[in-house]
């Protein structure tokens, strides 16, 4: 921030302090979201949607999805870094998702059990709305970060 003097209401001046009214908003990771994970994105806002709507406080449902979790995450797990000759080196964060998609898959499946969804979709329209209007608004965030992203130079080198 800067002060500067301007003058008002007949010359008098007064002192004004002023920043940047927006700073600019961080896109790089929606700029640089790939579809597949942009996919991902929407699974998780249909899943929260669900999870908002037929929310079930049962410790017995959360706690059988978070063993299947452990479970099934650790088996993913193996299978995926351990099953070659070499080590397969994963992130934190493709970690995470191995346990992360079987616990959302589990709790879900409970949670919509005897509620008439059709395979994932809602009974109502009120939930399907919701739920692509998520996923659309997410999308439409992710376009928007792309074109906002600054065009590389030569070499890579953002201008």
């Amino acid at each position: 921030m800067r002060a500067e003097k301007h003058t008002r209401n007949g010359g008098a001046p007064c002192c004004v302090l002023y920043a940047k009214v927006m700073p600019p908003v961080k896109t790089g990771y929606l700029a640089n979201l790939n579809t597949a994970r942009s996919v991902l994105w929407c699974y998780l806002i249909w899943y929260l949607v669900v999870l908002a709507r037929y929310f079930d406080g049962s410790p017995g449902l959360w706690l059988t999805s978070f063993g299947l979790s452990g479970i099934i995450g650790t088996g993913l797990y193996l299978g995926t870094a351990h099953s070659g000759r070499t080590v397969t080196r994963l992130d934190r964060w493709q970690i995470a998702r191995l346990y992360l998609m079987p616990f959302c898959v589990s709790s879900f499946a409970a949670l919509i059990k005897d509620k008439h969804f059709w395979l994932v979709f809602h009974p109502d329209w009120e939930g399907n709305l919701l739920g692509i209007s998520g996923c659309a608004l997410f999308c439409a965030s992710v376009r928007i970060a792309k074109r906002q992203q600054p065009e590389t130079g030569a070499g890579g080198v953002t201008g």
